[in-house]
Parts: C-alpha cells; sequence; structure tokens
C-alpha cells in the first residue's frame, strides 16, 4: 500500500492542494511498518491534477488536513481513498498512527 501526505515545512500541510511536496509513503499493513518514504515535489496547482497524477504514482490513500470535496471526489473515481481532519505532524508518524488505528482527524479544515 501507498500512503501519501501533503507536506510543506516537513509535516503535514493543511491545504492539500498548496503543498510543496508530497511524501510516498509504501506501508505494510498486515505488519503495520513503513516500507519506503519517498518525497517527490507537487506538480504546478491545476485543479483536477493531482488524483490522476497520485494513480500513476500508485497512491492508495491520502493523509491531509483538508481538501475540497471535487478532489475528494476525483480521488475516489480512482480508487483512492482519502482521509481529511489530520493534524500537522511530520509524515512518518501519521503513518504510523494511521497503521496502529490510532490516527486522530477531525473536521475538513478545507472549505471549498
Amino acid at each position: 500500500m501507498k500512503i501519501a501526505i501533503p507536506v510543506a515545512g516537513n509535516q503535514l500541510c493543511l491545504h492539500f492542494g498548496h503543498c510543496e511536496r508530497f511524501a510516498m509513503i509504501e506501508v505494510n499493513e498486515e505488519q503495520k511498518t513503513i516500507l519506503n518514504v519517498e518525497y517527490v515535489d507537487a506538480p504546478p496547482h491545476q485543479p483536477g491534477l493531482l488524483p490522476p497524477w497520485m494513480k500513476e504514482r500508485g497512491v492508495n490513500l491520502v493523509i491531509a488536513g483538508g481538501m475540497g470535496a471535487r478532489a475528494i471526489g476525483l480521488f475516489n473515481q480512482l480508487g483512492i481513498q482519502v482521509l481529511v481532519g489530520a493534524s500537522p505532524d511530520v509524515p512518518e508518524n501519521i503513518v504510523k498512527a494511521y497503521l496502529d488505528g490510532t490516527l486522530k482527524t477531525g473536521q475538513n479544515v478545507c472549505d471549498h
């Protein structure tokens, strides 16, 4: 499984579409372990670009602070799960919490 997290300043970026880069983290769900972490620069911001861009990179899950409803719908159409409302932290900590079932998510911080 591959998880993508939008990053700015080495922490989760609260606004998905305006991050500097993405942490692409490969995990073994059964063993609850991180296999690989890669940072990829975000492409220039264009509405609707990121869902297919993530699909091409094998992403199964996006964990974000906030994301617009249209983007969530586009991800879901491509079979990519989205979790919103995560708090800023380093990506590895967020993924470990997700794998352990302890990731706390709140409200979607995006209002569009």
